[in-house]
Protein backbone atom coordinates (compact mmCIF):
# COMPACT_ATOMS: atom_id res chain seq x y z
CA UNK A 1 0.00 0.00 0.00
CA UNK A 2 2.77 2.95 -1.25
CA UNK A 3 -0.54 4.93 -3.31
CA UNK A 4 -4.36 5.36 -3.91
CA UNK A 5 -4.41 4.25 -7.47
CA UNK A 6 -6.38 1.25 -6.48
CA UNK A 7 -8.92 3.56 -4.92
CA UNK A 8 -12.91 2.20 -6.24
CA UNK A 9 -16.07 2.71 -4.39
CA UNK A 10 -18.04 0.12 -2.69
CA UNK A 11 -21.48 -0.91 -3.53
CA UNK A 12 -23.36 0.38 0.03
CA UNK A 13 -24.97 -2.94 0.40
CA UNK A 14 -21.54 -4.57 -0.24
CA UNK A 15 -19.46 -2.34 2.51
CA UNK A 16 -20.76 -3.69 5.48
CA UNK A 17 -19.07 -6.76 4.64
CA UNK A 18 -15.45 -5.63 4.56
CA UNK A 19 -13.37 -5.84 6.90
CA UNK A 20 -12.09 -2.52 8.59
CA UNK A 21 -10.05 0.09 7.01
CA UNK A 22 -6.63 -0.09 8.85
CA UNK A 23 -5.36 3.79 9.58
CA UNK A 24 -2.82 3.18 6.96
CA UNK A 25 -5.53 2.53 4.24
CA UNK A 26 -7.84 5.69 5.52
CA UNK A 27 -4.21 7.96 5.54
CA UNK A 28 -4.47 6.84 1.71
CA UNK A 29 -7.59 7.18 1.67
CA UNK A 30 -7.33 11.07 2.43
CA UNK A 31 -5.19 11.78 -0.67
CA UNK A 32 -7.23 10.14 -3.28
CA UNK A 33 -9.71 11.70 -5.53
CA UNK A 34 -13.27 11.69 -5.10
CA UNK A 35 -13.37 9.67 -1.77
CA UNK A 36 -16.75 8.44 -0.73
CA UNK A 37 -18.15 7.41 2.31
CA UNK A 38 -17.75 3.52 1.24
CA UNK A 39 -14.40 3.84 -0.65
CA UNK A 40 -11.45 1.88 0.13
CA UNK A 41 -8.07 0.55 -1.74
CA UNK A 42 -9.03 -2.63 -3.61
CA UNK A 43 -5.46 -3.79 -2.84
CA UNK A 44 -6.56 -3.87 0.81
CA UNK A 45 -9.79 -6.27 0.44
CA UNK A 46 -9.30 -9.85 1.26
CA UNK A 47 -11.37 -11.58 -1.20
CA UNK A 48 -13.59 -14.79 0.05
CA UNK A 49 -16.28 -16.53 -1.19
CA UNK A 50 -18.43 -14.11 0.66
CA UNK A 51 -17.46 -11.60 -1.73
CA UNK A 52 -18.45 -13.50 -4.40
CA UNK A 53 -20.79 -10.95 -6.62
CA UNK A 54 -19.08 -7.55 -5.06
CA UNK A 55 -19.59 -4.61 -6.79
CA UNK A 56 -17.52 -1.89 -6.91
CA UNK A 57 -16.96 1.19 -9.57
CA UNK A 58 -14.23 3.13 -10.37
CA UNK A 59 -14.35 6.66 -8.86
CA UNK A 60 -14.96 9.64 -11.88
CA UNK A 61 -11.46 11.77 -11.21
CA UNK A 62 -9.84 8.28 -12.60
CA UNK A 63 -7.92 8.31 -15.51
CA UNK A 64 -6.32 5.66 -17.31
CA UNK A 65 -2.49 6.74 -18.02
CA UNK A 66 -2.42 4.19 -20.90
CA UNK A 67 -4.79 6.27 -23.06
CA UNK A 68 -6.85 3.22 -23.66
Amino acid sequence: MACSTCHVIIAREWFGRLGDASEEEEDMLDLAADVEATSRLSCQILLSEELDGLEVRIPEGSHNAQGF
